[in-house]
């Protein structure tokens, strides 16, 4: 049984997949605009937040918005933030490439507690909330079992804002075939981690990831009974918008994170994107 405030989200990031799959036959329609190098929006994107907020806001008016398209927007309640990505993965949607999701997450002061990431075309609805463990159509998940990194499946993505960089994560990627079964590049942080929540993956890591591209998805991996971090093993810290403007992040169970991050440590991974971290 979902509680309120995830039944809400629910419903919110369903109307965010409707609005996203109405447009899926009319992509070379779309009118795209490039926010930065390698990042880009549609106005689906836009109209996808539009509406989730809008059901949000009927629901909890005094809540402040953290969104993608829209940015900050402070609400009555200062300690309750909505953190919104209505398209996490829309490089993929604009190819027509079927791995994308809607992401939202509730954060107090911060910290998330209650999470919805929502792939439409496999109507998979991941939830969590703080203290009562994670679920896949409501069915409780957990992460993977695995005891070391031998054997394990990585999902990694490229740091989008910062190719210059790119050489930096191929050195760490070389390393890790070396102890891992393979390595993924989706192309959506959220479900990559909702995968690491649910055992398809086993552990997950990125440079230059936003509160938006991950909120709910650490929720997700921490109440699967994972461990996330930065690069460095620390806190995740602030996940509200106003934390670093970009993140080093590792999710996995407890002993392939653990074992994830002393490779990517002593790659020099970490200190080639430490500016990340702030």
């Amino acid at each position: 049984m979902l509680n309120p405030v995830v039944t809400v989200m629910t419903k919110a990031a369903r109307i965010g997949g409707n609005v996203l799959l109405r447009s899926i036959n009319k992509l070379d329609a779309l009118n795209v605009v490039q926010k930065d190098r390698m990042d880009y929006a549609s106005e689906v994107d836009a109209d996808a937040e539009k509406a989730i907020i809008k059901e949000l806001r009927r629901a909890y008016p005094e809540y402040g918005i953290v969104g993608e398209e829209g940015g900050i927007i402070p609400g009555k309640n200062g300690r309750y933030h909505w953190v919104i990505d209505p398209l996490d993965g829309t490089s993929n949607y604009l190819h027509g490439f079927g791995h994308y999701c809607v992401s939202i997450a509730l954060v107090d002061n911060g910290e998330p507690t209650d999470a919805v990431i929502f792939d439409p075309l496999r109507n998979e609805l991941f939830t969590a909330s703080r203290g009562a463990g994670a679920q896949l159509n409501e069915r409780k998940i957990r992460v993977s079992d695995r005891k070391e990194l031998t054997g394990a499946m990585i999902h990694t993505g490229f740091p989008p804002r910062e190719r210059a960089r790119v050489g930096a994560h191929l050195e760490c990627v070389r390393e890790l075939l070396n102890h891992a079964e393979d390595i993924r590049r989706t192309g959506s942080a959220a479900l990559d981690l909702a995968y690491v929540a649910c055992g398809r993956a086993d552990a997950y890591f990125e440079a230059g990831v936003k509160d938006w591209d991950v909120a709910a998805g650490v929720l997700l991996v921490r109440e699967a009974g994972g461990k996330v971090s930065d690069f460095k093993g620390a806190s995740t810290g602030r996940m509200d918008g106003v934390g670093p403007e970009t993140r080093q992040l590792i999710a996995g169970n407890l002993r392939v994170a653990d074992a994830l991050q002393k490779v990517v440590s002593s790659s020099g991974y970490t200190a080639a994107f430490n500016p990340f971290n702030g």
